[in-house]
């Protein structure tokens, strides 16, 4: 009825006012560049939002929506953070680099609202995004994120809530971007279900029973969670130093118009992040069956670990196109950086535990850490025109930890036409020689200690990618080798490989359209040279295949079913207590089939769909979908959901 009500009001709306935004863009660090971006009013596979692996074609996850997750596909990794707690709920954490700030010439708002399950299995899902203009330069916006997913399987309710401010000024002279974001996460910790076969042979442990009560499956934690909360402040300014093209009539040789030409820009940034991780368990008996070691506490845990990021840039930049000689840019920038990390205790490595019962702490551990860290960067670019691009950045650690700390970065690409379409040909690499994030050094909690002295990390990474519009085709290849890998190992901790490890990645994307008939598919090959540290599964696939048409010319329709699958290798396995992904030996996953029944529609401002996720559950493609060790996909749901640009 909601859903019904929120169209209705979408339909009998003022017409077909125009309420998209001019333009949209998002900014990077460190000295806040803009990028475009695109304005989210498609409705084309709409649906997948409601996919809790949509983020990638192989995800491991605990398998409920807003829970945490890791991408497989080695190359789409982003680095670790240095508060490690934030890295696997990253799809669903807003941050400055993600956020869209938006140019509208009438004020804008889009409310999302997603939804499925039953009473007990729920999942839901509201967004609303406003942007409006105070006059051509100023700009302000806000926007909400609330999932909460009571997921499929006792002890997996997941809720997660963002809100942000953000705007911004743009003069002739003087530029502000501003952003601020505080986010609160909240999961259940199962642990995962005791025993997979009441997913995957039922009768075996249900006495001959094939009907399964998701919600009775025994789980190896009762009452456990794990709480995020956090908040990031960005706020950039730059002053541009130029002159003004004038433009003036033939005839009487006045000036019709004026341009400021900006020529150097200075700017300065200021980034500021804090966050909490805390895990609980008030049950001693989980806690002793399901972790190997004990610490601080045998009658349950509440760990709790605090951390704190300020960073200002310095920068002066030299800017593209402010005449006919100016080919390139070119920026220089500094910027310091205050790391803050808090654990709950201060430990001293002991072989005699701290009491009865417990395990010896196995390493000194401080209770506060502050680091100072001073880096220098440059970047050149060239953005303008039509046969070359390029982009190559260089940041080097001058003091602090970091000192000697060195990352290389660039991509250039070329254009030209070929049977009536625009080919791209683009080349990329990077290298860093650096030292792995702060948590990986020391950590202190009830189960997990430790205190490491890790090498530099070593990579490099070279590639290509080729885009053929004219057969709807992509294809991206890439090699990177590592040395001194850090990961996590079979205990989860930190380890650090000092052999040297290869990936090899390529990644072929294509499109077949028959009028109404429309198949996208997309397949990643991966190899490793070593998957008992980085396992990877050798193929990826996403199939996609739809009818798209209009009916009575207003309304927009997407028919179709999508399908994800990849080969089975050693998944990585999900430890609570941290929040991290660890190698393991013992299970392997992956070989099944995830396939989804949808419809999208469009009509004039409101997006809907109506979807039966894992359509093919326990009938076809495999029973054994589990992401991760000991934690089940969702099985079969009917979703629904819509999404409406309200005129203001």
């Amino acid at each position: 009825m909601a859903v019904a009500a929120v169209c209705s009001l979408a339909v009998h709306g003022k017409g077909e006012t125009k309420i998209e935004p001019a333009y949209a863009w998002t900014i990077t660090d460190p000295l806040g560049d803009r990028e475009e971006a695109e304005i989210d009013t498609l409705f084309e596979d709409f649906h997948l939002m409601a996919v809790p692996t949509a983020w990638s074609t192989a995800w491991a996850t605990t398998g409920n929506y807003g829970a945490p997750g890791q991408d497989q596909i080695f190359f789409n990794r982003g680095e670790a953070s240095d508060f490690m707690f934030e890295d696997v709920i990253a799809p669903w954490f807003h941050t400055v680099d993600t956020h869209k700030f938006y140019n509208s010439r009438v004020p804008m708002t889009l409310v999302t609202h997603l939804t499925g399950g039953n009473k007990y299995s729920n999942q839901d899902r509201t967004m609303i995004t406003f942007s409006g203009n105070a006059g051509k330069r100023l700009q302000i916006g806000a926007n909400m994120d609330y999932v909460y997913s009571k997921g499929s399987y006792e002890q997996q309710a997941d809720k997660n809530f963002n809100w942000n401010l953000g705007g911004s000024y743009t003069g002739d002279r003087y530029e502000l971007q501003t952003f601020f974001n505080h986010y609160a996460f909240t999961t259940k910790e199962s642990g995962g279900i005791t025993d997979d076969r009441y997913i995957t042979h039922p009768a075996d442990v249900q006495g001959g029973d094939t009907r399964v009560d998701n919600k009775s499956i025994p789980t190896f934690l009762t009452q456990a969670e794990s709480n995020l909360q956090g908040s990031h402040f960005f706020m950039n300014h730059r002053y541009k130093v130029g002159f003004y093209r004038h433009e003036r009539d033939s005839l009487t040789d006045t000036i019709v118009s004026s341009t400021y030409v900006p020529v150097t820009s200075f700017i300065w940034t200021m980034d500021w992040r804090n966050g909490r991780h805390r895990f609980t368990n008030k049950s001693a008996s989980d806690d002793a069956a399901f972790f190997e070691h004990t610490y601080l506490s045998r009658t349950g845990t509440a760990d709790t670990t605090n951390y704190m990021q300020l960073t200002n840039t310095v920068g002066i930049a030299m800017l593209e196109g402010f005449n006919k000689w100016a080919k390139f840019g070119f920026s220089a920038y500094a910027y310091h950086q205050l790391y803050r990390q808090t654990f709950p205790y201060e430990l001293e490595a002991s072989d005699t535990p701290l009491a009865e019962g417990l395990d010896p702490v196995p390493a000194s551990v401080p209770k506060k850490i502050n680091e100072h860290r001073v880096y220098v960067g440059a970047n050149l670019t060239k953005r303008q025109g039509d046969l070359l691009h390029y982009n190559a950045s260089a940041e080097l650690g001058v003091a602090g930890f970091i000192a000697g700390d060195l990352y290389l970065d660039g991509d250039i690409d070329t254009r030209f036409k070929l049977l009536g379409d625009t080919v791209t040909i683009r080349g990329y690499g990077s290298f860093m020689n650096a030292y792995p994030s702060s948590m990986m050094y020391q950590f202190a909690s009830n189960h997990y200690i430790w205190d490491n002295d890790f090498d530099r990390e070593v990579r490099m990474r070279v590639g290509g990618e080729l885009d053929l519009p004219f057969i709807n085709a992509n294809i991206n290849v890439g090699y990177e080798t590592l040395k001194n890998f850090t990961y996590f190992n079979n205990s989860n901790l930190p380890e650090q490989h000092s052999g040297v490890i290869s990936v090899l990645s390529a990644t072929a994307k294509h499109t077949l359209d028959v009028r109404a008939l429309h198949w996208d598919n997309e397949l990643t090959f991966q190899t490793t040279s070593n998957d008992k540290v980085l396992p990877l599964p050798m193929f990826s696939i996403y199939s996609n295949l739809y009818v798209k048409f209009m009916v009575a010319k207003v309304l927009h329709v997407q028919l179709g079913a999508d399908c994800n699958y990849y080969t089975r290798y050693y998944a990585p396995a999900y430890n609570p207590a941290t929040m991290t992904f660890h190698t393991q030996d013992e299970l392997k996953c992956g070989n099944f089939a995830l396939m989804n029944v949808y419809a999208n529609f469009k009509l004039k401002k409101a997006r809907f769909y109506v979807a039966y996720t894992h359509a093919n559950g326990q009938l076809f493609g495999g029973n054994n979908y589990f992401a991760s060790p000991h934690y089940p996909l969702n099985p079969r749901r009917l979703m629904i959901g819509v999404s409406v640009d309200f005129v203001n």
